[in-house]
């Protein structure tokens, strides 16, 4: 097994090259959330060569509340501003895009971006620990669905995981559905 960084620079390169084919991503992840209509639910806002969840969430916004992730320090877990689409945006830590203004939120249903996955539900992300410390806090005090949204691309059976890693619920990619 390779270390986190192999792995992490491995998979940017795999999900770079998936993102350069420009796969329509986002149907099944539509499909998926047509089902918790009303739930309240966050994405993200992609950056860089990340899948891009916004035509999803935009429907999502017209059926309940959905949020955006905001990054409020190193060590601590993300808070969600509520979004809506062609709400204004401006740039947040690391760049990532947040509403403006508005309230806070708390998801039932988390969209996360990933640098890999594998089908057992294990995610490899930037290293930050962000959605690590959020679902483990969100999952303390509720039921919480964490969706891994990626390119098929992304797959890594071979991930270098640790004891804080939370796990998915469900992958998404612009292939399928896949439950671990």
């Amino acid at each position: 097994m390779m270390d986190k960084s192999a792995a992490r620079q491995a998979a940017f390169a795999r999900r770079k090259q998936a993102h350069q084919l420009g796969a329509a991503a986002a149907g099944y992840l539509s499909e998926v959330l047509a089902g918790y209509r009303g739930v309240p639910m966050a994405g993200y806002m992609a950056m860089r060569t990340e899948i891009d969840p916004t035509a999803a969430m935009e429907e999502a916004a017209a059926h309940g509340p959905v949020g955006v992730p905001v990054i409020m320090g190193a060590g601590q877990p993300l808070l969600f501003r509520l979004w809506e689409p062609d709400c204004d945006l401006i740039s947040g830590e690391f760049g990532a895009q947040i509403p403006a203004s508005g309230d806070w939120m708390i998801p039932q249903i988390v969209v996360v971006p990933l640098v890999a996955f594998d089908r057992s539900g294990g995610r490899l992300g930037y290293g930050g620990g962000f959605y690590d410390r959020t679902l483990e806090k969100l999952r303390a005090t509720q039921p919480t669905m964490a969706i891994g949204f990626a390119y098929f691309a992304q797959e890594d059976q071979d991930l270098p995981l640790e004891p804080t890693d939370q796990t998915l619920d469900l992958i998404v990619t612009e292939q399928g559905i896949i439950t671990p």
